[in-house]
């Protein structure tokens, strides 16, 4: 008899989720009309969870699962996960660790261009019509804000944000960073306080994995980030406090910004929406076929090493 695991987010790749359904039996949670009757009529018999980083596992379900023994995060998200109460439970978590980096930090680079450049404004003016009707493609638009060479400053020097590092300085980019302590395994200044760090920057990218931390972003940060500077988040939306964000983009206190995840997903503040100097994606920076499939790989293997009794790559709680 095959494996009872119960699945709360779809999975994008055929591959994946064809061999999923071939080595277990799976039971689709976010299509149960009536999740109470199904967690009564299967809950005892589900012994494994995959599920995404934004959605994660709440402890209550977790407490409908008596037999629950590996939830695997087909992502690298954990604040939507009691992972002290999956601890107490000898439930084992793991997170597909190391596969979105080179994607993210592609995404990274692609929004601080895209801002700085104005590449999405350029491309609606030319789907709207308006070329045609101007003497030159320059007229509405200020000169944009050349990339290479500029001042940036990383929040957040891990694997991704190491990534993101090696990619600016390609491009001639001065590298500063913050984080908990100095590394001394990389070429970059350290700069111990937030602040100082913005002071010093034309970009800030945020690239922490700060799961608890919040409104670290804050008037200050872009007040010291100044006029001619950008914010880039391809980490947590919570680590930007959005209010002064928008305060900040209003009034002029910083250039522009890029944004790949906000506050409260899926609702994104309508006040960016007209904004030409900011560029927004939906929370996609691992959205690419490869990524993704590497990511369902992982998630394969951390299932069945879950519940063979081994320890998975990418275990959070043991």
């Amino acid at each position: 008899m095959k494996p009872v695991v119960l699945q709360l987010n779809p999975i994008l790749i055929p591959d994946i989720l064809a061999r999923l359904e071939a080595q277990y039996t799976v039971y689709r949670y976010f299509e149960q009309a009536d999740k109470p009757a199904f967690l009564s009529e299967h809950g005892a018999s589900i012994r494994g969870v995959v599920t995404g980083g934004h959605t994660g596992i709440t402890r209550e379900l977790m407490a409908q699962l008596p037999k629950l023994e590996i939830v695997a995060i087909n992502g690298v998200g954990t604040d939507a996960v009691d992972l002290a109460y999956a601890r107490e439970r000898g439930i084992q978590v793991s997170a597909t660790i190391g596969a979105l980096t080179e994607d993210v930090a592609d995404l990274a680079i692609g929004l601080l261009m895209a801002a700085c450049r104005g590449i999405c404004a350029g491309d609606r003016f030319i789907r709207a019509g308006h070329w045609s009707k101007s003497p030159t493609p320059l007229a509405p638009f200020p000169l944009a804000r050349q990339f290479s060479g500029m001042r940036i400053g990383i929040i957040g020097l891990g694997r991704v944000g190491r990534a993101v590092a090696t990619r600016a300085a390609a491009f001639g980019c001065p590298i500063s960073y913050t984080d908990l302590q100095a590394m001394d395994d990389v070429p970059y200044t350290f700069v111990p306080e937030l602040i100082e760090l913005a002071q010093q920057s034309d970009a800030l990218i945020v690239a922490a994995a700060a799961d608890k931390a919040a409104g670290i972003i804050n008037r200050a940060v872009l007040e010291a980030l100044g006029a001619q500077g950008y914010l880039i988040n391809v980490a947590r939306g919570s680590l930007v406090n959005e209010p002064d964000l928008l305060a900040a983009l209003e009034a002029g206190t910083i250039a522009g910004a890029g944004l790949d995840v906000f506050a409260d997903e899926p609702r994104v503040p309508e006040a960016l929406f007209d904004r030409e100097d900011v560029v927004l994606q939906p929370h996609r920076a691992s959205a690419t076929v490869q990524t993704r499939t590497r990511m369902g790989e992982m998630v394969l293997a951390s299932l069945a090493d879950g519940l063979a009794g081994k320890r998975p790559v990418g275990c959070l709680t043991s």
